[in-house]
């Protein structure tokens, strides 16, 4: 070999180690969250770790560079390789040369470096913070990077390319799983993070109260008879009708200070107070703000024809996120009860979403949200105890009836075998 193959093989050499470096801080960088790092930071406040956080709190700053550096290495090392080997080993030697090197710096520069990153994140991280710091602070290829973005912006127009990278709610829901599984966060950790998706997408009907089962009390009911109400059930607020209408909502505090004071005989219209009215298809995260701000824990849902469908309280808000909130008045069976057979017992006001997370099944929600409307629909008319219903391999059968209203099903699941695929009455 000559002088100049010798300069050839070094500077093939040389790429191969920046490529390996180039590979470890891609994932390392990518695999350290921006919140890890200011926890990083708070820990041990050094300049690396202060690097570090810097650059993940704008990953899009170090990304462009670092793929158009390793970019312009591999075709480099592509075009040595090809020379070097035509140099020394002649036409054929090109063809080995190019699967040799196909092998080598895909083993050497991606898969290893990688795999050791993901298994130390933290020090990959930290090994390459600094040395990416000053590669993107280099001026020709922060241009070039820029000027490359901005020829892609141009051939794909949209604010997706200028804003960055956007995830899905279907991944992020799959990261999450990925994360508990990997035993990253608590279970519990995982089903709250679910349950906060998913609140985004929650009206105001799903978890409304539906207007046959609300407590509420006439207004020319007495101050004590409603006091009397409103202990029975537990209730610190009651809403207040006049006829099909409601007028407003007697609190529980006004109404035992009342009858206290001899006011007991009073009529309670007389100490409503002004009640919240939300259309029904109301964003849930939208109307738990506005409990908030306004300091209201109850408001009455409407129809889109003005009727009064329901109520919802700010804890039927919060237990959409927590999970459900028992308190010593909450005396209601189990909305959801599992029999000794595998079946389930359920409310017919259960969310069909729920159903579907209980069995891990598909069922439709588009024309209903509970159970009851899921049967009631798929029937077609009004239910009879024990009709029954198969919808996409799960069957429904109809336990109790509260006049029209189906108040409990049974739900089982039917083997993959016995599924017909189709909607069948029974």
């Amino acid at each position: 070999m000559t002088g100049i193959d010798i300069v050839l093989l070094v500077a093939i050499f040389v790429i191969l180690l920046i490529l390996i470096g180039l590979a470890i801080a891609e994932t390392g960088l990518n695999r350290i969250s921006h919140v890890k790092a200011q926890a990083m930071v708070e820990n041990d406040d050094r300049r690396t770790t202060r690097t570090l956080a810097g650059l993940v709190e704008h990953p899009e700053r170090f990304i462009n560079p670092l793929l158009v550096t390793v970019t312009v290495l591999q075709q480099a090392q592509a075009f040595l390789t090809t020379i070097f080997a035509g140099r020394v080993f002649g036409p054929w030697g090109v063809v080995g040369a190019f699967v040799i090197s196909v092998v080598v710096f895909f083993v050497l520069a991606e898969a290893m470096p990688k795999t050791w990153a993901v298994l130390h994140a933290e020090r990959a991280a930290l090994a390459t913070a600094r040395p990416m710091a000053a590669l993107i602070a280099f001026p020709p290829l922060r241009l070039v990077s820029k000027g490359l973005i901005g020829l892609t912006n141009v051939l794909l127009p949209g604010k997706g390319l200028k804003q960055g990278p956007f995830v899905s709610e279907q991944e992020l829901l799959g990261i999450v799983e990925a994360a508990a599984e990997d035993e990253v966060i608590e279970h519990e950790e995982r089903e709250l993070i679910e349950s906060i998706i998913e609140f985004g997408d929650m009206v105001a009907r799903e978890v409304m109260v539906p207007r046959p089962d609300m407590v509420s009390v006439d207004g020319s009911a007495t101050v004590t008879a409603a006091m009397d109400l409103a202990t029975e059930h537990g209730f610190s607020r009651l809403p207040v009708m006049d006829g099909d209408d409601v007028i407003g909502v007697a609190h529980i505090k006004e109404l035992i200070a009342s009858e206290r004071s001899g006011g007991g005989t009073n009529l309670v219209s007389t100490l409503v107070r002004q009640v919240q009215f939300v259309p029904e298809n109301k964003p849930l995260s939208d109307l738990m703000r506005g409990m908030q701000s306004d300091a209201t824990h109850l408001a009455i849902v409407a129809d889109e024809y003005g009727d009064i469908a329901g109520l919802v309280t700010l804890e039927d808000c919060l237990e959409e996120l927590v999970g459900e909130i028992v308190d010593e008045y909450d005396t209601e069976e189990a909305s959801t009860t599992q029999l000794a057979d595998g079946d389930h017992l359920v409310d017919g006001g259960v969310l069909v979403n729920d159903i579907n997370d209980l069995l891990d099944a598909d069922l439709p929600d588009d024309d209903w949200d509970t159970v009851g409307g899921l049967v009631f629909g798929t029937l077609g008319r009004v239910a009879e105890v024990n009709d029954a219903v198969e919808v996409d391999g799960v069957r429904f059968t109809v336990v109790a009836l509260d006049g029209r209203r189906i108040r409990r099903v049974r739900v089982h699941q039917l083997p993959v075998a016995a599924s017909t695929g189709d909607d069948d009455d029974s």
